[in-house]
């Protein structure tokens, strides 16, 4: 009873004492039980997510606790412990997995036939599973560089290409392996343009026999074309400087990226070998040689650039893929984790690692009830506020702001302020994909299998720059109208909320109308060409069952 008149006393519109005379007064107390069984109802979930929420965001500023208080442990490239001597460096194995990435292709092939490390000492593995004209341009490249080119002498670069794409990229990775002679492998997307010496920044942190892979981080060559890459770029330097550099400093797990990194080959046959049951590959694989107790190192300082997507499908489509894809590492993976010898601090961290776009699906229930939370509670005072609302909304929401600013902070000490410019649309584009990572996180709780969807790339850098985005763009599907009807649904609350006085929640509601508005928006006007049926292909392939 006592949780009962609460909740009604929280919706009553004229506070406890007219609320007594109603009620208890009248003897009412049926009406008062069906009343607030159903204020219960929402309320309850309503402030579940948030609190679940709020955990999320508390570890946000967890690593950023993590990466301050650790940072004597902050590995650098020019200083290992140990060196291998200059007249016998290893033998390096550079691996550049490709598919359908004709604009690309000739860059990343030019930068790592450019790189400064001894020509006998390294070999270059195209690994192309293209199904378009790729394959010509890329064998192109390949001939003209083994011949030597452009002023080089020739190179140590053979073109590897598949019929089919068993596998995805960890097949193409894999059968790379089968042929390899690199008793180290680096790996670069096509969308990636290593620096010359990026080699030598990274293979001296090998000499420590306990480490099995490095780390590098990733920069952005086309940050200022557009204003979406530009908060595309501050969410990608929160992961590498926060997430990275935290959980790495702090001796936990963390996991390779996929690109822009280097391995001990042994280490990759000791964990099993690249498996493809997971879209993402690299995380699996992570975790699998982390248990065996090898060391991953991550060097912040060195860079290697790259091209974020320029369309929103394309970012929707990529961000879709690593949700679903962690959360299939994470059912694989966490438990072992848990079963394992680890410190308990390396299992919670692994676990918020990968359970965290469970949020995503939680963002949807939150928009759910917001309504008729705000309904239920629309009475509500300033000491309740700030009892309860005030401390979720500073662990959930505030949490996101200020670590992406941290991390800016971190990377441009003289500049970062600008960035505050861009945190209410960084937060509302957050907003804008739990649509499409929902679809994706529930995919990956219940099974469903889909094909590996790469994020395509156009060699676009300048602002107003033309591409050639028609040639791989998304189908268009239903998410962009379900995103703009929930646009319209919170444009509704934020016009409830300003005439019922709740001003407080306007501001919040207003990052959602923005949100999925934005993300609608652009997905139907920077696809409009697709109802002409030009969709990828890759789009159109069938998934390979799970463990073939």
């Amino acid at each position: 009873m006592k949780t009962a008149v609460t909740g009604a006393y929280l919706a009553a519109p004229h506070g406890f004492g007219h609320y007594w005379k109603t009620h208890y007064a009248d003897k009412t107390f049926e009406h008062l039980y069906r009343w607030n069984a159903f204020d219960t109802a929402l309320l309850i979930p309503y402030f579940i997510v948030m609190v679940v929420l709020a955990f999320y965001g508390i570890h946000r500023y967890q690593l950023v606790w993590l990466y301050y208080r650790n940072r004597r442990n902050e590995a650098r490239w020019a200083e290992p412990p140990a060196r291998f001597p200059e007249g016998d460096l290893p033998f390096v194995t550079i691996q550049l997995p490709i598919f359908n990435e004709q604009f690309v292709v000739d860059r990343l092939i030019d930068a790592v036939c450019r790189m400064d490390y001894p020509r006998d000492r390294f070999e270059i593995q195209v690994l192309d599973d293209s199904t378009d004209e790729t394959q010509r341009v890329a064998r192109d490249i390949v001939d003209r560089y083994a011949a030597g080119t452009n002023g080089l002498e020739p190179q140590p670069i053979v073109y590897l290409h598949r019929t089919n794409r068993h596998g995805y990229k960890a097949g193409a990775l894999d059968a790379g392996l089968d042929v390899a002679h690199g008793d180290f492998v680096a790996i670069f997307d096509a969308d990636f343009v290593p620096p010359r010496a990026w080699v030598l920044q990274v293979i001296h942190h090998f000499a420590e026999p306990s480490i099995g892979m490095v780390q590098t981080r990733w920069t952005h060559l086309n940050r200022n074309y557009s204003f979406l890459t530009q908060v595309e770029a501050i969410l990608l330097d929160g992961h590498f400087v926060l997430e990275h550099g935290g959980r790495s400093r702090a001796g936990v797990f963390f996991n390779f990226n996929g690109t822009a990194g280097m391995w001990r080959r042994r280490v990759i046959g000791e964990a099993g070998g690249w498996q493809h049951d997971t879209l993402t590959e690299d995380t699996d694989l992570s975790y699998r040689a982390q248990l065996l107790g090898w060391r991953f190192k991550y060097l912040q300082d060195v860079e290697c650039p790259a091209e974020l997507p320029i369309e929103m499908t394309a970012f929707k489509t990529q961000q879709a893929r690593w949700a679903k894809g962690l959360i299939q590492t994470g059912k694989k993976i966490l438990p072992r984790v848990l079963a394992s010898d680890a410190p308990w601090h390396t299992k919670l961290e692994a676990w918020y690692h990968l359970t965290a776009n469970i949020s995503y699906p939680l963002m949807i229930v939150l928009s759910t009830l917001l309504m008729p939370a705000m309904i239920i509670r629309s009475w509500q005072g300033y000491l309740q506020m700030l009892l309860i609302d005030l401390p979720l909304f500073m662990a959930s929401t505030m949490s996101i702001s200020s670590f992406y600013l941290v991390s800016q902070r971190e990377l441009y000490p003289r500049s970062w302020w600008k960035t505050i410019a861009f945190v209410p649309f960084l937060m509302a584009l957050g907003v804008g994909l739990t649509i499409t990572n929902t679809k994706a996180v529930l995919e990956a709780l219940f099974g469903v299998q889909t094909a590996f969807a790469r994020t395509p790339k156009y060699s676009v850098t300048k602002k107003g720059e033309r591409s050639q985005a028609r040639k791989y763009r998304k189908r268009l599907g239903w998410v962009p109208w379900v995103e703009l009807a929930l646009g319209c649904y919170f444009a509704y609350t934020v016009w409830y909320a300003v005439t019922s006085e709740n001003f407080f929640t306007v501001p919040f509601l207003l990052l959602f109308v923005f949100g999925y508005w934005y993300t609608g928006l652009l997905s139907l006007l920077q696809g409009r060409f697709e109802r002409n049926g030009h969709a990828s292909p890759e789009m159109h392939e069938k998934p390979f069952p799970v463990g073939v």
